[in-house]
């Protein structure tokens, strides 16, 4: 019984490894995932009483870190537990030398040893066990934190073309501002390939959603959402203007956002109508139309009649996108929904326009 125990223990260990390490597409391992929501609450917790944005940032940032040191330490302790059951089966050794039979094999630290033969083949394989879990992990975060700076550099990059927090119609606001509405193709085709890039990354690295960015108010999922709103509006206020990169930018996001609720196991409807309801209401659409407004915005319909147009694109991705902003506690930006704490949004503030005056 202690065998079939243990090898059930050290196979399960070995799933949860391969599943988060070394499988190459998205597979979701019970173990990291409680692992992670086990270290959040206490965390979530003590953000909640936070009064500010920075301070809860602060307070949150190291839970996704923290939980793969975690996670490596409770795998070598879950193969040291199996080892030892093991070690126990085909043994007569009590549980405190179990214990330090396999954990002298597992990180090969050779204190203790048998020459009993049965007892010598269980403390080979958690001889090899240990160093090719540690060496897994230690490749494992160069290929993290490279897709987390490459997630990080085009979320920095629309900081200067969107505010901080990003917003929407502050990206038509600021291009309108300095005449450059003609190059915002280019940026739709950049959040295009960030779109792929991510929900690549970050269904095989699920770890990488709760990674935050290095400011409070700079956000990767509020980003993506104010791109997307960009798109959403950019169609329904100019059906006339180039809308094949513009469409394929705003497919690329949602799909994005639908892998990632894939892996969270976030429910959504896969085929919304256009005329499904919106969580933003007409009145808070206004609003944004109004800044587009004031810095000239080129504008080839009404509000009244781009309205229905804007909500058939954003009931796509609405509702998985307030799910997750949710979630991870993302910076309260406008249109990105509500979050746990009753907290003022933080609206980005179009630059002045300082251009000389020419004479």
């Amino acid at each position: 019984m202690l065998g079939l125990l243990g090898a059930l223990v050290v196979a399960g260990s070995f799933s949860s490894v391969v599943r988060t390490l070394v499988l190459p597409r998205p597979s979701r391992s019970s173990f990291t995932s409680l692992v992670r929501r086990a270290l959040f609450v206490p965390f979530q917790a003590f953000a909640d009483r936070c009064g500010s944005v920075e301070r809860k940032d602060r307070v949150l940032a190291p839970v996704a870190p923290l939980s793969i040191l975690v996670t490596l330490v409770l795998w070598l302790a879950s193969f040291m537990v199996g080892y030892a059951l093991l070690e126990g089966a085909v043994s007569h050794l009590g549980v405190k030398s179990a214990l330090s039979e396999a954990g002298s094999s597992l990180f090969t630290l050779g204190f203790a040893s048998s020459n009993r033969s049965a007892l010598t083949a269980v403390d080979f394989c958690a001889a090899a066990t240990g160093p090719i879990v540690i060496a897994l992990q230690v490749g494992y975060l160069p290929s993290l934190y490279g897709a987390y700076a490459k997630r990080e550099s085009e979320v920095t990059l629309l900081q200067s073309r969107a505010g901080s927090p990003p917003w929407g119609p502050e990206i038509l606001a600021r291009y309108a501002q300095v005449e450059l509405t003609d190059s915002l193709v280019s940026l739709f085709v950049n959040w295009e390939r960030w779109s792929a890039e991510v929900a690549e990354s970050h269904t095989t690295y699920p770890v990488l959603i709760q990674f935050r960015s290095a400011r409070a108010t700079r956000n990767w999922l509020v980003a993506l959402i104010a791109v997307l709103d960009a798109a959403a509006l950019h169609l329904a206020f100019n059906p006339s203007r180039p809308t094949t990169q513009v469409r394929l930018a705003l497919r690329a996001g949602f799909v994005c956002m639908r892998d990632l609720a894939d892996v969270r196991g976030i429910p959504y409807n896969p085929d919304p109508l256009p005329d499904d309801p919106l969580a933003l209401t007409y009145e808070e659409f206004l609003l944004g139309v109004a800044r587009m407004r004031e810095q000239g915005f080129p504008m080839e319909r009404t509000p009244e009649q781009a309205w229905p147009h804007f909500r058939g694109w954003r009931v796509n991705y609405e509702t998985l996108a307030y799910q997750l902003a949710y979630d991870i506690e993302a910076v309260p930006a406008p249109w990105s929904g509500p979050r746990r704490t009753a907290e003022a949004v933080v609206t980005p503030t179009t630059p002045l326009d300082r251009r000389p005056v020419s004479r």
